[in-house]
Order: structure tokens, then sequence, then C-alpha cells
């Protein structure tokens, strides 16, 4: 049975949400990368976990506030509880003057496809069914 590693974002706005708030693992594509390179490279620095291949392309979703996710899959055995992720500053609490630093992603967990849809943002499940999809046509291939 295939699981999927899931990231819960860190911060304010996210401790007290869990239902639709997990997302795949994601981060800003630089200039003139490649979106795989990226999909690594934030894979590493939102849990340290360095993916191998081979890939699995996922394509692209559009999530509603217009940010385009493009996702691979690999297989893998990460341990959830050994998640390392950077951090982000941000004011809070909102119109405070303080600066505070949060952890990107506060924690990681493996949930299987059934569980992970009902886990992950709306707009990212979509990869999900895609990765049913490829891993049922492996099967019977």
């Amino acid at each position: 049975m295939a699981e999927v590693l899931l990231v819960h974002p860190g911060g304010p706005f996210w401790a007290k949400k869990d239902l639709g708030a997990w997302s795949i693992p994601k981060g800003e594509v630089a200039p003139g990368e490649d979106t795989l390179a990226a999909a690594r490279r934030e894979l590493a620095e939102e849990t340290g976990v360095e993916a191998a291949p081979p890939f699995l392309s996922l394509g692209s979703v559009v999530q509603r506030g217009g940010k385009t996710v493009t996702a691979w899959a690999a297989a893998g055995d990460a341990d959830p509880a050994a998640i390392a992720s950077n951090s982000f500053t941000m004011e809070w609490p909102p119109r405070s003057g303080r600066m505070q630093s949060f952890p990107e992603v506060d924690r990681a967990a493996w949930f299987s496809l059934a569980q992970a849809k009902q886990q992950i943002l709306e707009g990212q499940r979509p990869l999900l069914d895609r990765l049913a999809t490829l891993l049922a046509s492996d099967v019977r291939g």
C-alpha cells in the first residue's frame, strides 16, 4: 500500500488547522532553475530529506490563490519525527512591531492515499489522483 509524506505548514496561521491544511513539500522556483531541481531543493529545505531517483512526474496544478505547483513522486523512507525545516520571519502578533521566527514546516507524517486526500490542501488533491493512477498502471504494467 502506497503512503504519501505530507508536511504541515508552520506559523500561527496554520497552528490550529489540520484537515485540508497539509501539503506536499513545495516552494518557489528560482529564475532559470529546473522545476525538478527546485522540488528536490525544497524537499531538503523543508524536511532535511534528500530525494533519490527515479522520479514520477505528477504534473502541475494551480491552487486557489493562483500559485502553480509542479510535483514529483519518489520512493523513500523518511522519519517524520526527524524533519528539520528552515524558518521564516514575520510580524507576530499583527501590527505589534515584533518580528518572530517560525519553522516553515512544523511537522510531517506518512498518510495512506485515502487519508492524504483528506489532509492535503484541496488544490493539491489532483496530484494524489495522478499518483494513484500511476501506481495502479505500474502494478498492472
